[in-house]
Order: C-alpha cells, then sequence, then structure tokens
C-alpha cells in the first residue's frame, strides 16, 4: 500500500488497541502503544530509500528483506526497546504485541497488491503478489479517514474500527470475487490462455488484464466482466546469442527479468549501438508500455548504458540513457 494508506491504518489500530484493558487502563502505555503501532505500521518501507541509489537496487529489494519473516520479528523488538527508554513506565509486553501487530499488518496488506513483497524469506525468495487491491485504494484509504473522523468526535474507538475491520474484511472478499469473474471472462475471451495476469485499478471494476496463449501475449482491460483487447503480440522466443547474453548481465535487465513475469523484447540497431528493450506488459497506460528496461551495447557487446523504471515517453527515456538515436 501507499504510504497515506499505511499511515491511516496505523493510526487506526492504535484506537483499536484500547480494547486491551493493560493499554485502555494506562495513559503511559496507551502513548507508546499508539507510537508503536504507528511507527510500525511504516517500518518495513524503510527500504524506499533504496531508490535514492538506484531504479535497479530498488526494483529488487524493495519489499524484500524488509518485509521478510526475520524483519517481522525484528522490527518489533527494535521500536518497542526503543519506545521503552522513552516510556519507561509503559508495558513492555504489550508494546512489543502490538507494535508487531502493526508490522504484520503491513506486510501482509502489501501482499494483496500486484507489487507484492517476498514476505516468505528466507524460506522463499517468491514474489507474493495477489492482485487485488491497488497500491492505492480509495475506498479503503476513505474508510479509515472516515473511522478516524468518527473516533475524533467522540466515539467509541474499539467499535468504531472493529466496525471498520469488519467492513474491510468482506470488502477484500468482494475485490477477490471480482478478479475471479474477471479472469475467467479472460479466459473465455482467449480460448487456450496459458497464463492470466489481472492487476486492479483505483476503480473497483476496472482492471487492467495481460495475458498468454502459446502463439500470443494478449493486453487489455476489463470492466466489469466485458474484456476489451488492445493489443496483441506474436510471442518472439529471445536468441541465446552474444548481445543477449551480455544484455542479460547487466544490473538494470537482471533486476527487471527478476521483477516482471510477463514481457516482450525488441532489439534495435542504430548505427554502432544495438539496444536490448524489455518491455513488461502489465501496466499498458494510454497506448504506452512505461516499465521497461533498455541497455545499449556496442559492436563488441559491451554495455554503454543502461535503465530500468517507469518511463511514460521516448524523449524522457533517451534523457535517462543520455543517448539520441539521431
Amino acid at each position: 500500500m501507499d504510504t497515506g494508506t499505511h499511515i491511516v491504518m496505523g493510526i487506526a489500530l492504535g484506537g483499536f488497541a484500547m480494547v486491551d484493558p493493560a493499554v485502555a487502563s494506562h495513559p503511559v502505555t496507551m502513548t507508546a502503544v499508539v507510537s508503536g503501532v504507528i511507527i510500525g505500521s511504516l517500518a518495513p518501507d524503510v527500504d524506499t530509500v533504496l531508490k535514492l541509489r538506484d531504479n535497479a537496487v530498488y526494483i529488487r529489494h524493495h519489499r524484500g528483506a524488509t518485509h521478510s519473516i526475520p524483519a517481522v520479528l525484528l522490527w518489533p523488538l527494535l521500536i518497542a526497546g526503543a519506545l521503552s527508554l522513552v516510556f519507561p513506565e509503559a508495558n513492555l509486553l504489550h508494546l512489543w504485541l502490538w507494535t508487531f501487530l502493526a508490522v504484520f499488518m503491513h506486510v501482509f496488506v502489501d501482499i494483496f497488491n500486484s507489487y507484492g513483497t517476498q514476505a516468505l524469506r528466507p524460506i522463499s525468495n517468491r514474489w507474493v503478489a495477489l492482485g487485488v487491491i491497488n497500491t492505492f485504494d480509495p475506498i479503503i484509504f476513505g474508510a479509515h479517514v472516515l473511522a478516524l473522523m468518527i473516533w475524533a468526535f467522540g466515539a467509541d474507538p474499539v467499535w468504531t474500527i472493529g466496525i471498520l475491520y469488519l467492513a474491510m474484511f468482506f470488502y477484500y472478499i468482494a475485490r477477490f470475487a471480482v478478479q475471479g469473474a474477471i479472469k475467467s471472462a479472460v479466459r473465455n475471451t482467449i480460448p487456450g490462455a496459458t497464463e492470466v495476469f489481472v492487476a486492479p485499478t483505483m476503480r473497483f471494476f476496472h482492471w487492467r488484464i495481460a495475458a498468454d496463449t502459446d502463439r500470443h501475449h494478449y493486453v487489455g482491460r476489463a470492466y466489469g466482466r466485458t474484456i476489451n483487447i488492445y493489443d496483441k503480440f506474436m510471442k518472439k522466443e529471445m536468441p541465446e546469442n552474444n548481445l543477449i547474453q551480455a544484455a542479460m548481465k547487466d544490473k538494470n535487465i537482471a533486476a527487471f527479468v527478476s521483477f516482471s513475469p510477463l514481457y516482450r523484447w525488441e532489439i534495435n540497431e542504430y548505427g554502432n549501438i544495438y539496444e536490448v528493450r524489455l518491455i513488461d506488459l502489465r501496466y499498458r497506460s494510454n497506448d504506452y508500455y512505461p516499465f521497461v528496461a533498455v541497455a545499449h551495447l556496442d559492436k563488441e557487446c559491451k554495455i554503454i548504458n543502461s535503465y530500468t523504471g517507469w518511463i511514460f515517453s521516448e524523449d524522457k527515456l533517451k534523457k535517462k540513457l543520455d543517448f539520441s538515436h539521431n
């Protein structure tokens, strides 16, 4: 989820913590727990700073180690330990328990995005992405803000947040139902589909779709159970030549491949420069595929420059690569 949603989720969990007598009856513990759950709701995303280094490192590691099983166990210890120094009279056990729940909830809700997390590390490095909730979901965010406002106007926080959580439970069930119906509609529209990717958008009934058959890639949108196919690409096996082998060793290309399950490739030649481009098919936007990895190589198959990330125009991509086709 986005940072704003994690914040309101943390505040809401702080309100629900009043169900615990050890928290509700002790003001210092209450303050420490509310602080702990808000910090815990944000802590796993500390790896966002990796974006300052470069996109390849960010793509490979964001929602990786910081969302893993060891991290879920370690974050609460660090946060509760630090807060116990600030609030020495707080009940440390209950501070740790609620902080642990906040960290766990952060990782848990991220699993429902199409980006996903490596929440099973070190057992498995597989990305767990259920793809039923958009990174920013206005209904989830709005429902939390509404509940927090009702609480602020004097309503009982336990009952208010409890009702919110019940509503969210049924909302998630509805999202799974819609996703299942769309996947079924895609398979009916594209006979022989071997893989179907359905990604949510901010609109409840609008979903991105991408599908594979033995011979083609298909890209489109779903509006309810109505499937519109916008692009159809012939599948081509990637050659195993020196150019491709060299490109695949580039950190940006390798990061892209480690993250993207459905992409097509292109090889272009501009004078003495070869371009290897990988294009993720899951994020089509306004007739453009913005998530790409590009490497430029010389005649000796040495990397000149490369890039991976979100680019919404060819001009911006050229600037990133510091390269002109002229």
